[in-house]
């Protein structure tokens, strides 16, 4: 296929994964559409899964990140081949349910035996959960090179939140020395997984708080030019549910995806005025504008445009509110094969080539 070179797409290519379990399968389908276009993200952000995920890719050389990935939703899947058994009795999902919750995923979590003692029991706040995520330790430390994160080619950030504080915290290479601990906390969601310590404070899963990473990437300083792919894994809109397992999972599908439109369309009228002050700051004066009360003002204005790309996931047929834990094969397969498709097809219409008003700042290509 033709490649689309990275050095023509109109400013730096950035990657954005939200938190989402197994659906985070789409987003290795995504990243393998952008690698064979030759796109290959200058920055990755992502939250809980999508930490994980953008470790994997940050933390190897280009040639080696699809191996990579996919050793890892191998693994994860290994240990319930046996559910496709299952399928043909329309079983299958259940009984992988049950498994994934009395035994854990391989290479990812296992059950943490004090918890059955009680929801009272004091375990501290590095046991204070389910399940322990030491396997995934082993795996990330296996998969994840962060010496090559440290040389700060491919920038990464986390997402986590301070669990004392309640407040979101970035982890970004740029200025912190990146390590297990932080993508692990990115992906440490409570009550299911202990928090994890760095530097003496615990922090949780970031999805929590905002699972929609992608204002760190607006808000960055200095801005930049740039073109979005945004990986979203949960439906915002949806039909009316009229089952109690309905539901369930529509409250799941709007409490994760974490008002990805409204903070883009904030983000759109901050931006947007920011190009306002720029333009108003060409009418002015020469001598006017060289005072430093007028510099001072100025400098809120830019005149950075970023293009949005939602890859958004669409809903599998069947799937319920247990869906962020259907690490089956063929669940995986499935949302791997859509993200890739998914982004193909966004990659080849290429609307960061379409005529746009500068002055939006911000400009989202449904």
């Amino acid at each position: 296929m033709t490649k689309t070179k990275s050095n023509k797409l109109p400013g730096q290519v950035v990657l954005v994964m939200q938190g989402g379990g197994a659906l985070g399968a789409f987003q290795a389908g995504v990243y393998e559409a952008m690698h064979e276009a030759g796109i290959e993200p200058e920055w990755v952000v992502g939250t809980s899964i999508g930490a994980i995920n953008g470790a994997i890719i940050a933390g190897n050389k280009p040639a080696n990140r699809l191996d990579r990935l996919r050793e890892f939703w191998q693994q994860v899947a290994s240990a319930h081949t046996s559910s496709e058994i299952w399928d043909a009795f329309g079983l299958g999902k259940l009984v992988h349910n049950l498994g994934a919750v009395s035994s854990g995923i391989p290479g990812f979590f296992a059950p943490n035996l004090p918890a059955h003692f009680g929801a009272q029991v004091p375990l501290g706040i590095a046991n204070a959960s389910y399940y322990n995520t030491a396997p995934l330790r082993d795996t990330l430390d296996r998969l994840v090179n962060f010496g090559l994160i440290a040389q700060g080619t491919t920038r990464l950030t986390l997402g986590a939140v301070h669990v004392a504080s309640g407040r979101m915290r970035y982890f970004d290479s740029r200025d912190d020395a990146m390590g297990l601990e932080h993508v692990m906390a990115s992906g440490a969601l409570p009550p299911a997984f202990p928090a994890i310590e760095i530097e003496g404070e615990h922090y949780w899963d970031g999805g929590i708080y905002s699972n929609t990473p992608i204002e760190v990437v607006m808000d960055d300083n200095p801005r930049r030019d740039a073109v979005i792919f945004a990986a979203q894994l949960w439906q915002q809109a949806g039909d009316l549910p009229v089952t109690l397992a309905q539901v369930s999972s529509r409250m799941k599908d709007i409490q994760f995806s974490s008002r990805a439109e409204s903070h883009t369309a904030r983000q759109q009228q901050i931006h947007h005025l920011r190009h306002v002050v720029r333009e108003l700051g060409r009418l002015l004066p020469a001598q006017a504008r060289g005072t430093p009360e007028a510099r001072e003002l100025l400098g809120w204005g830019c005149g950075t445009v970023m293009h949005v790309l939602p890859m958004q996931a669409a809903a599998l047929p069947g799937e319920d509110h247990t869906k962020d834990l259907d690490f089956t094969p063929s669940g995986i397969r499935e949302r791997w094969n859509a993200g890739r498709e998914f982004a193909k097809r966004k990659i080849s219409e290429a609307p960061w080539n379409d005529a746009i008003d500068p002055v939006m700042g911000i400009v989202v290509h449904p």
